[in-house]
């Protein structure tokens, strides 16, 4: 965006050339929700809701910040796409979990990653709702640390995880290769996981829409994820339209491999 293009006047130009105005529309009218409560865009969320602050027991769950600026992870992932993705998409996922867990507190205490495996365990009338929200806030939360701005990340990992991907994938190139091919490959909305399945390999799968190798029972690859790629559209639609090949590449110069080394020796124990 230029220093004098209005921001709704260039997000309304994205919209015509690149979005069919949908996703640009619900931006907008969450600026307008900003303008008339004459709060910042941070604290509304897509619903209309405030997000909750930091204490609020009304909110089981709450929205993480960012372990980074909104402008961290630029060129290679632009500022407006992390507002939207953050602020907008992964705070509704956090306000309907909230709404779908209110009288079963037992639940809405739990740690998010605790709850994943007990998904398809849960009560009828509110597992629907819980799967798919409180995933993509586990998925989302951890694809936020999988990431770090370009002058910490990137490059390969080093120690254990190292040698396992060498050892499993046979070098750093082709395990790189096979999630990436993974990750653009997943039909329609999903994720890329490496994660660490149940013999203690490393492994590489796609999820579909809310999916995650936590989630025992309701997927195909059960482990313990150690690296995510968010390859939803709004991850990536407003800088790289439709070519989710670009993204997926860009994307290594984000990784964090120093964190993804920590849950791989957790995962391990």
């Amino acid at each position: 965006m230029t220093h004098d293009m209005p921001r709704r006047q260039f997000l309304r130009q994205v919209g015509c050339q690149a979005l069919g105005g949908a996703l640009v529309s619900n931006i907008l009218a969450g600026e307008r929700l900003c303008e008339a409560a004459n709060e910042p865009a941070s604290v509304i969320l897509a619903t209309g809701e405030k997000q909750p602050e930091k204490g609020d027991m009304k909110m089981a769950y709450t929205l993480p910040e960012l372990p980074y600026g909104y402008n961290a992870l630029e060129p290679y992932i632009d500022e407006q796409t992390v507002r939207i993705h953050h602020d907008k998409h992964h705070g509704t996922y956090v306000t309907k979990l909230n709404d779908a867990l209110k009288g079963h507190e037992d639940l809405a205490t739990r740690d998010i990653a605790d709850l994943m495996p007990k998904l398809a365990s849960l009560p009828a009338d509110i597992r629907t709702a819980v799967r798919n929200n409180g995933a993509q806030h586990y998925n989302h939360s951890l694809y936020w640390q999988c990431m770090a701005p370009p002058a910490q990340a990137g490059g390969e990992p080093v120690g254990e995880l190292a040698l396992a991907i060498r050892s499993t994938f046979g070098d750093f190139a082709k395990f790189k290769e096979q999630l990436t091919k993974t990750a653009v490959a997943c039909f329609g909305s999903g994720w890329g996981w490496l994660y660490l399945n149940k013999e203690g390999k490393l492994a590489i799968c796609a999820t579909s829409n809310e999916g995650n190798p936590l989630m025992a029972g309701l997927v195909e690859n059960v482990g313990k994820p150690i690296l995510v790629v968010d390859v939803w559209e709004h991850a990536y639609y407003i800088k790289y339209q439709n070519r989710r090949p670009d993204y997926a590449e860009a994307w290594w110069n984000l990784v964090n491999w120093k964190a993804a080394a920590e849950r791989f020796a957790k995962a391990k124990t």
